[in-house]
């Protein structure tokens, strides 16, 4: 059953339109190396931006989390994830959606209305933020019209269920804004309540017993495998003032629910990895190693791990992260190496790569048909890095033996050095080492792995590689920059578009874009290396434009109307009705490939941008490589 397409069907009948998922790699957005939530991309309109397919909205949303790479290997931790939402931006709300929410679990996925429980707002008598009844109460009203008596109960998390289906939690579970709680949101920052959905797999498997909450109370919170969260209704109706809160005008709906785990709930299963999603790529990996997956817990952890990786990689590498030692690529290569070591682990001594992602790829290809276009490509790449890994991971893993003994009586000698000799001549990340280390019976604490990798990035620094601490530091999750730099240079890349086009020709398309305060890093289709005399001509032609501080101006008009001026854009289910169409020039004109001409470039894009090119600064390619077959990079700076 395509649950997925059940889920759009469903709110395509409540008049949402239905968009297309965002790529994993955030455009033009500095703060973030990906998209991590469905709510993300969506952002800017929960803010108040226009959306061109108007006020309801649907879609599953690809979604990677780097953070829980380490987490995977449980019966419900992934990195990779799809996100099923539904939006209101200023329309329905709580009367409706949580009637809606209802009805596509009970009805539409088929979930027992027993199983389920919810949670609501407790409200903040601090803040003089009110207790969120409301919801609680549209969640008792449709209990009791399936026959439920459904009892409200605060605090579970000190008292337990106490009998009780729906419960009051702090802003801590639920509650919403970009700041987290209230308390800690600045003045104009939107925010609100939320109500979260989870099913009960059953007391009866003796999860809560099992753990390490065991000696507290069990509740739906309380992270024990009993319970697990499907759904969550995010009500953002507030907005922080100096007095405290008031109601916002526009009032919006944000609904965000793991595919994955709705699948689960509906096979009656807290083990998402024999679920009907992940059955191809499982049979791929069992046929590979021999094993079976569940046979032995051991083998089950690492199944899970080479499952999880080989797909969030395939996706990952389908969006143009492709592994290098740098940004988005380095958690592709780490997850490609992380699934071959776990792949060793099952016995899977031969390239898997191949067959693994091509089951990733048959699994997805009627959802995500841009994946079977580029399976080749995709293919290619994730044999090379498996290829290039296997060659030392052997000889690495013997002479890890040898040290071991010496190094596991004096840890001291884990030094920044000796980790990157492991980084340098096996291909073992940071993380993969202390994996090993702990696999082993090392004990590693958590300060002996900060002071462990503060010495490990201070080697690689010297060595002009990845340093990760930065990177981390470079990209928190969040919303777009939308600094005075960073507006600069997300100009700067329409001038650089419309002047690629110019110069090497019409054939060449914008394949994904990055901006950090230092520089923007632009990818676009062309097959060749650009020659200099091309890259001299391409700088001076964006610094004549700046030079003639050209007007910026924004229009909102069809696509068709987009079209017929020569808007550059990818026209297809990405657009609405309407779109937003910025001018570097004359807005009255067709964009001309003379410089000189009133206009110089046109294109579909959600801004921001300066109002005038002179504000830019002048512009300088600084590099231009290859990224992959007939992809190249550029990266510039403005002085």
């Amino acid at each position: 059953m395509d649950y997925r397409k059940k889920f759009l069907d469903f709110f395509a009948s409540k008049g949402h339109a239905i968009i297309a998922s965002s790529p994993l790699i955030p455009e033009n957005d500095p703060t973030t190396l990906f998209t991590g939530s469905g709510m993300q991309p969506m952002v800017p309109y929960l803010l108040g931006q226009k959306h061109p397919m108007g006020t309801r909205i649907a879609d599953s949303q690809k979604c990677f989390r780097s953070g829980d790479i380490e987490e995977v290997g449980d019966n419900r931790h992934t990195t990779f994830f799809e996100m099923l939402g539904n939006w209101s931006l200023g329309d329905f709300f709580k009367q409706e959606q949580i009637p809606w929410m209802w009805e596509f679990l009970t009805r539409e996925v088929g979930l027992e209305p027993a199983r389920l429980y919810f949670t609501c707002f407790r409200g903040n008598e601090d803040l003089k933020i009110p207790r969120d009844t409301e919801s609680a109460e549209l969640w008792q009203k449709l209990f009791a019209e399936n026959g439920i008596d459904a009892k409200i109960v605060d605090f579970p998390e000190e008292n337990g269920m106490q009998g009780g289906r729906i419960f009051y939690y702090s802003e801590k579970k639920n509650w919403w804004s970009r700041s987290g709680v209230p308390g800690n949101m600045p003045v104009g920052e939107p925010g609100g309540p939320d109500t979260e959905m989870f099913y009960d797999f059953g007391e009866q498997l003796g999860l809560h017993e099992k753990s390490e909450w065991a000696a507290e109370p069990c509740h739906v919170n309380c992270d024990c495998g009993r319970f697990v969260e499907i759904g969550n209704n995010v009500f953002m109706e507030y907005v922080k003032t100096e007095d405290g809160f008031a109601q916002l005008p526009q009032k919006n709906v944000d609904f965000g629910g793991g595919l994955e785990r709705i699948v689960a709930a509906r096979e009656n299963n807290p083990d998402i990895f024999t679920t009907q999603l992940f059955t191809k790529f499982r049979e791929s990996v069992e046929s590979l190693s021999g094993k079976t997956y569940g046979a032995r817990a051991e083998e089950t952890f690492a199944f899970r791990v080479v499952m999880d990786h080989m797909r969030a990689a395939t996706f990952l590498i389908g969006d143009g992260a492709i592994p290098s030692n740098k940004d988005q690529g380095y958690f592709t290569r780490r997850l490609i190496r992380r699934a071959v070591r776990f792949g060793h682990k099952l016995g899977i001594t031969e390239n898997f790569a191949d067959s693994v992602s091509r089951a990733v790829i048959a699994a997805y290809e009627t959802a995500y048909p841009e994946l079977k276009a580029k399976e080749e490509q995709i293919v290619a790449d994730f044999v090379k890095e498996e290829q290039k890994f296997r060659v030392t991971l052997d000889k690495g893993l013997k002479v890890f033996e040898k040290q071991l003994e010496e190094v596991s009586s004096d840890t001291s000698k884990m030094n920044g050095q000796w980790l990157f000799d492991f980084y340098q001549n096996f291909g073992f990340p940071f993380e993969l080492i202390v994996e090993e280390l702990k696999g082993r019976g090392i004990a590693m604490s958590n300060e002996l792995i900060a002071k462990m990798f503060a010495d490990f990035s201070e080697v690689f620094e010297a060595h002009k590689n990845l340093s990760r601490a930065g990177a981390e530091q470079k990209f928190k999750g969040g919303l777009g920059d939308t600094s005075d730099i960073s507006v600069r240079y997300h100009t700067a890349t329409h001038l650089l578009h419309a002047t690629l086009k110019k110069v090497l020709g019409d054939h060449v398309q914008q394949k994904g874009s990055n901006i950090t305060t230092e520089r923007m890093r632009f990818d676009f289709s062309h097959p060749d290396k650009m020659t200099p005399e091309q890259i001299k001509q391409t700088e001076d032609l964006i610094n004549a434009a700046i030079a003639r501080d050209y007007p910026v101006a924004c229009e909102e008009m069809s696509v068709d109307g987009a079209r017929a001026k020569n808007a550059i854009g990818l026209f297809g289910d990405k657009y609405g009705d309407l779109v937003k169409v910025y001018t570097v020039g004359d807005p009255n004109e067709i964009a001309s490939a003379d410089p000189t001409a009133p206009t110089y470039s046109r294109e579909i894009c959600g801004g921001p941008h300066v109002e005038h090119t002179g504000q830019i600064g002048t512009f300088k390619i600084v590099k231009e490589e290859a990224v992959s077959a007939g992809v190249r990079r550029i990266k510039a700076i403005i002085e």
